[in-house]
């Protein structure tokens, strides 16, 4: 039995899925631990404690400022140093966002950490241009090179990673692993949508700046925009049309796209992001979707606009507004728009396809480590 350790970045979503029972929809955000341990692995993880020991936490801070101060970019050292002893047991280690997996990767290169392990980089780019030295450029680059396996759920961002590792002499297996939905959970239930356009998300590429301008060329169209506390404070002085809702949970979220007529998705441009998972909900729910187009998603996802979405480049206000109002003024277009959005993710992008791909690498990380232990 292959045992996998997986790696989380310590947050109230996530200690909230893991309260639920195993199936639970909102337990897309484990990576699909519980796939995977209903295939037969065994699964552990790092948020099993309330928080990291006092010592992990104290040594993880003298880390990560030496290494900032040595030009380098930090991340949450504790919570891999606290599951030090768990982690090493495993077969491999599975580092599910930068955050712990910069830390993993340094402390295998000291070989503290000694299992292979896969790293799913999630802006890693933006992060290791902020590097302040070649000798720290190297540094990392020999560190991730260290993984069995560099995994991004962006074409564009695999490429980037594996072009900055050449450069620096490191030749990794960076894979690009598109990112899927769970075509039950998000099924659509013919509930009757009551407002115009539903745009969710909270990270900081979402372009809710370009929406309010949007919102304000369409002063009759009803906006609704969910996101976090944080992000709903840079909506202050947004139109009469436009209401906020703050923090909902998983099943209230999925209400939200379910009212939508069309889903408007603007990101700024980034190599990471692409609004993707609220993307693909979306598009489960067969909903007519108007997105940015950053690279995130140009390629790699079956995108085609007109087709299965509308695609608008990034900071096109006018284009965005207008892609919107086509899509209102044509109910008949926004049924076949959103019916071919549904095939799409059902045909290539669904959770089950997700977890075949990354137990697939996941297997090939272990088996590395098992060939590694009888030379």
């Amino acid at each position: 039995m292959t045992s996998v350790f997986y790696l989380f970045r310590d947050a109230p979503h996530r200690r909230a899925a893991l309260a639920l029972e195993p199936g639970s929809p909102a337990r897309y955000s484990l990576f699909g631990m519980d796939e995977l341990a209903n295939r037969g692995y065994a699964v552990r993880h790092n948020l099993a404690r309330q928080q990291p020991a006092a010592w992990a936490r104290a040594t993880g801070g003298i880390l990560k400022r030496g290494l900032e101060l040595a030009g380098g970019y930090g991340g949450d050292f504790g919570t891999v140093l606290a599951s030090q002893r768990e982690l090493n047991r495993a077969d491999v280690v599975f580092s599910t966002v930068d955050t712990v997996g910069i830390p993993l990767m340094l402390l295998a290169r000291a070989r503290v950490v000694r299992p292979p392990f896969v790293y799913v980089a999630i802006g890693l780019p933006e992060r290791l241009v902020q590097l302040r030295s070649a000798r720290m450029e190297r540094l990392y680059a020999r560190a991730l090179g260290s993984a069995s396996s560099v995994v991004a759920y962006s074409e564009h961002e695999a490429g980037v990673l594996r072009e900055w590792l050449g450069e620096r002499g490191v030749d990794a297996r960076v894979e690009f692993v598109p990112f899927g939905v769970d075509v039950e959970a998000f099924r659509p239930t013919g509930m009757p949508p009551d407002v115009d356009v539903v745009s969710i998300g909270g990270d900081p590429h979402r372009d809710f700046e370009l929406l309010l301008t949007v919102a304000r060329g369409m002063p009759e169209t009803s906006f609704l925009a969910v996101t976090t506390a944080d992000r709903a404070r840079s909506l202050a002085g947004r139109p009469a049309n436009v209401n906020v809702e703050t923090d909902l949970p998983f099943d209230e979220m999925r209400r939200r796209l379910e009212r939508a007529r069309v889903v408007a998705l603007p990101v700024r441009e980034n190599s990471y992001s692409g609004a993707t998972t609220v993307l693909l909900q979306a598009m489960a729910l067969a909903k007519p979707v108007v997105v940015t187009r950053t690279a995130a998603i140009a390629a790699g996802y079956g995108l085609e606009d007109g087709a299965n979405v509308r695609l608008v480049a990034p900071a096109d206000a006018e284009g965005f507004g207008g892609a919107i109002a086509d899509l209102l003024g044509d109910d008949a277009r926004s049924g076949e728009l959103g019916a071919r959005a549904r095939a799409s993710v059902e045909a290539e992008l669904s959770w089950d396809r997700y977890v075949d791909r990354l137990a697939a690498i996941l297997r090939a990380g272990a088996l590395s480590g098992m060939d590694d232990s009888t030379r």
